[in-house]
């Protein structure tokens, strides 16, 4: 069943919030980046967000980010959008980030809000209008106040709508009534970028999701959708919880995602490598019952 809403997709439907895979010493590893990437445009997913949240981009240098993009570029081609994260805490560096990802060849930026300094309404509308006006790139925003600990307001979204490079959002507001106030007043093309509301922010006009779980499982994260779409609903509801034990080992278990899905990745043999600190890899008893839960998922 698609919506009006669900056919505006700036950046496809189905996207992987990807890890950034390291070396064994450390370093980040184009190819593995490239093997990664490859394997999930292969198994569903028509859009790539590099540097974000699961990517560790708080750890990685601004050169890094930009081969990360370069290598992705080079593994997917034109057969997925690159969605490159570039927020920071400071609206210069963002500026710089995004004029940088489009030289690299993204044709996105995710900008999350200002973290730490918590900015007012007025501070965090005006940063996202001035890395807008900085780069030819569009803009998708993130929504994660539990991290940033301040909010997109959904009238400082409605607001910032109006902007022609502001185009998606990223949504981890957990605040399903503001989400559909936006929703309803705006073209802003919505993807969720929590797993257990893939399925819940489509049915009522998402564009797609930022899925962290897409990293082991992508082309079961696209299934949901694909069944939404053709309006066997029920079949999206069986998939969607068929995917709960994944989404709870991966997301709600205490460890960060970009914690478990390398634990994950590592397990099923794909490119991932260590975490930076001052994240800690995933014990032993955490990445068995994770393997668990994706050996499951695939078996059903």
């Amino acid at each position: 069943m698609t919506t009006t809403r669900t056919a505006a997709r700036p950046f496809g439907r189905t996207l992987c919030a990807m890890i950034t895979p390291f070396t064994e010493a450390g370093d980040l590893d184009p190819d593995g980046a490239r093997e990664l990437a490859e394997r999930l445009v292969a198994e569903g997913c028509d859009g790539l967000v590099l540097n974000g949240t699961t990517g560790e981009s708080p750890t990685t240098s601004d050169t890094e980010k930009t081969q990360l993009i370069t290598a992705v570029r080079e593994a997917v081609g034109d057969r997925a959008s690159l969605v490159a994260g570039v927020g920071t805490a400071d609206t210069r560096h963002t500026v710089e980030l995004a004029r940088a990802a489009g030289a690299a060849g993204a044709d996105g930026v995710l900008v999350v809000t200002p973290y730490y300094s918590r900015p007012p309404q007025e501070a965090v509308e005006a940063h996202f209008r001035e890395v807008a006006d900085a780069s030819d790139l569009p803009v998708m925003l993130y929504d994660i106040p539990g991290r940033t600990g301040t909010r997109i307001e959904p009238e400082t979204m409605i607001r910032l709508a109006a902007h022609p490079r502001i185009v998606a959002v990223k949504d981890c507001s957990y605040d399903l009534l503001g989400t559909q106030k936006v929703l309803a007043r705006t073209d802003l093309a919505y993807y969720a970028g929590c797993d257990e509301h893939v399925l819940a922010l489509y049915a009522i006009g998402a564009a797609g999701c930022v899925s962290t779980v897409a990293n082991a499982a992508p082309g079961h994260i696209a299934a949901i959708l694909d069944a939404f779409d053709t309006g066997d609903t029920a079949r999206a509801t069986e998939l969607q919880l068929r995917a709960t034990p994944l989404i709870e080992a991966m997301m709600g278990a205490g460890l960060p995602g970009t914690v478990t899905a390398k634990a994950l990745l590592a397990r099923l043999g794909l490119p991932a490598g260590p975490v930076r600190a001052p994240l800690l890899p995933a014990g032993q008893e955490p990445a068995d019952g994770l393997l668990a839960s994706y050996e499951e998922l695939v078996a059903a």
